[in-house]
């Protein structure tokens, strides 16, 4: 069995970070995690810099990568305005997000869901399309999620051009008994299916283990454990991507992506920050009887 880990750090990670990062470090970060093996790594949004200050300068991130053939870069876009933006760069996936709920969506996205599926509609790219539903299993907001209604919306974002859908915990309220069928039930319907996991109540891993056993083909994780949204109270870290390589490897899960190195990057990154980062495996460090 093997999974795509796409490393969301660079654009989920620091979009949280009350230190603003310069667009070369930025880019240094994503050289790193893509010599480590990562087949897939997001770099930037194509957002407001004034909403998200953190994510400001996406373009000279973009130009200062140094490119690995085997790495798809991806950028993430809310809007039309961000989907221009996108395609005068040379990155080689579109992530779009939208929310399964009204209220987050119009948090995040300052539009409606319909609105949001419109516009990914109008969105034309020659490159892979993934979309990400916010808040699938828990709304800080709303509350409880009906599955039947994720389900829907990721219909209609297929239907709207998505070639990958990829259910998200944004604040990390989810727990395997919700994550399992609604992921095995998207796999039946739909193609590509992926998990996005926060570790705010210290489930994540278990939820992004319980993904993969239902069928899901991508996980996102973030160096470190970084991340969080700056539109979801209390919503902290993503799952660390260091820790998440040695569970799925130590499960015999492929994933090619080299873990020591990984430690490396979360390493020079607690430097760059000044802080010591959410990840546990990157200062416990590797078992080899288990990974690594």
């Amino acid at each position: 069995m093997k999974v795509v880990i796409c490393d969301v750090g660079p654009r989920d990670g620091l979009q949280n970070e009350s230190v603003v990062l310069e667009p070369a470090v930025r880019a240094e970060l994503v050289n790193r995690l893509a010599a480590t093996g990562l087949e897939r790594i997001e770099v930037a949004s194509f957002v407001n810099p004034e909403r998200v200050p953190q994510m400001a300068g996406a373009e000279e991130v973009v130009a200062a990568i140094e490119r690995h053939q085997s790495v798809a870069y991806a950028g993430l876009v809310l809007n039309e305005k961000g989907a221009e933006r996108f395609a005068e760069t040379p990155l080689d996936r579109l992530h779009f997000t939208l929310a399964a709920t009204e209220t987050f969506n119009q948090r995040n996205a300052n539009a409606s869901i319909d609105e949001s599926l419109a516009t990914l509609a109008r969105i034309e790219t020659d490159r892979p399309v993934s979309v990400s539903i916010s808040v699938s299993f828990g709304c800080p907001f709303e509350g409880a999620v009906d599955p039947e209604a994720v389900l829907a919306i990721a219909e209609k974002a297929v239907a709207a051009g998505a070639e990958e859908v990829v259910f998200a915990d944004t604040i990390g309220v989810a727990v395997p008994r919700q994550v399992r069928p609604l992921i095995g039930e998207a796999v039946r319907r739909f193609a590509a299916i992926g998990g996005h996991f926060h570790n705010t109540r210290n489930t994540g891993f278990a939820n992004a283990y319980a993904a993969v056993q239902a069928g899901a083909s991508v996980l996102d994780a973030s160096i470190g454990g970084l991340g969080g949204c700056p539109f979801a109270p209390k919503a902290t870290g993503n799952i660390a991507t260091e820790d998440l390589v040695y569970l799925l490897e130590g499960e015999g899960v492929e994933t090619g992506v080299d873990l020591d190195a990984l430690i490396g990057v979360s390493q020079w990154l607690e430097g760059v920050l000044g802080r010591t980062l959410p990840g546990q495996v990157y200062r416990a460090g590797t078992f080899a009887p288990v990974a690594g």
